[in-house]
């Protein structure tokens, strides 16, 4: 019985011992080994590895591309128009040794980082134009911050993989200012705008009216200069067939005189009877009659 108590506890220093000398890996990570708080060796290879039990430690730190936001930051460039940012950053730990004498935990490393963001857009913004951090050429000031960055943060063990301006936005306070400013640019732009039409529908109207007046002038001149020659026609053969028969011209020229004298409901014609109008009534060969000879 004693040796089977023995064999237990054989087996169970042999598995805590087997515990506390092997550990994984995660590809993910990077594994310092540490003995008495000193670095004594780096695993960076996924897989198993082993260390000295109860002596040595192992401390991990992730080897993924990290990120860390920025709280609203208020910055005024160059032309003193005041805007709130938010960045963020993208970092990787490249020397994990360096980072743990540096800063030793990933806490500490983003504090310094949020820091060194944060008086890089201050010095980098201040010296452009709010226009400029609006544009769409803004990605060669992120570039210049990022740099910034890495060069305040080198001795971290960090590489500074990216800087982005997530917003850029006037303060709350100027939001109604700017808004209003905005809507009194366009509505001065659309007044201009429906002066320019009324003036284009007034030339279009004037050039309108003044082409009717063109053509009615020049349609009635024709109109006029027509009726003339048809007048001067009609003249030309009623003096014709006048000379050619003057008898039969008094004639016509009576029966249609008595057709206009005499058309209506109630033609009541006050004459003498011995009037030229009658003559062809008091005719019974259809011609005038002869004036008596004087006695």
């Amino acid at each position: 019985m004693n040796k089977l108590y023995i064999l237990w506890g054989v087996l169970i220093a042999a598995v805590v011992l087997a515990a506390s000398s092997i550990f994984v890996i995660d590809e993910r990570q990077k594994v310092l080994v540490l003995q008495f708080g000193q670095v004594r060796d780096v695993r960076e290879s996924p897989g198993i590895a082993f260390k000295l039990p109860f002596i040595q430690e192992i401390v991990r730190y992730d080897d993924r591309i990290l990120s860390i936001e920025t709280d609203s930051l208020e910055v005024t460039p160059a032309d003193d128009r005041r805007l709130v940012v938010d960045a963020f950053a993208r970092y990787r730990i490249s020397d994990p040794v360096q980072f743990r004498q540096a800063v030793g935990s990933i806490q500490a490393a983003e504090d310094r980082l949020g820091r060194s963001l944060n008086a890089a857009l201050r010095n980098v913004l201040g010296e452009v134009t709010s226009g400029e951090i609006l544009s769409a050429d803004r990605a060669v000031l992120m570039a210049r911050i990022r740099d910034n960055v890495f060069a305040e943060v080198r001795g971290l063990g960090v590489d500074v993989v990216d800087v982005r301006i997530r917003r850029a936005d006037l303060p709350q306070q100027n939001l109604a200012a700017t808004f209003a400013r905005m809507q009194a640019e366009r509505e001065r732009e659309a007044a201009d705008e429906r002066a320019r039409g009324r003036e284009a529908a007034q030339r279009v109207r004037a050039q309108a009216d003044r082409t009717n007046v063109e053509l009615v002038s020049a349609a009635t001149r024709d109109s006029e200069i027509i009726r003339g020659e048809a007048d001067a026609e009609r003249n030309a053969i009623f003096a014709g067939a006048f000379g050619q028969d003057p008898e039969f011209f008094e004639f016509y020229r009576s029966l249609n005189a008595y057709e206009i004298a005499m058309t209506g409901e109630n033609s009541t014609l006050v004459i003498s009877p011995d009037s030229e109008f009658f003559d062809y009534f008091n005719s019974s060969t259809g011609r005038p009659a002869e004036a008596a000879p004087a006695q």
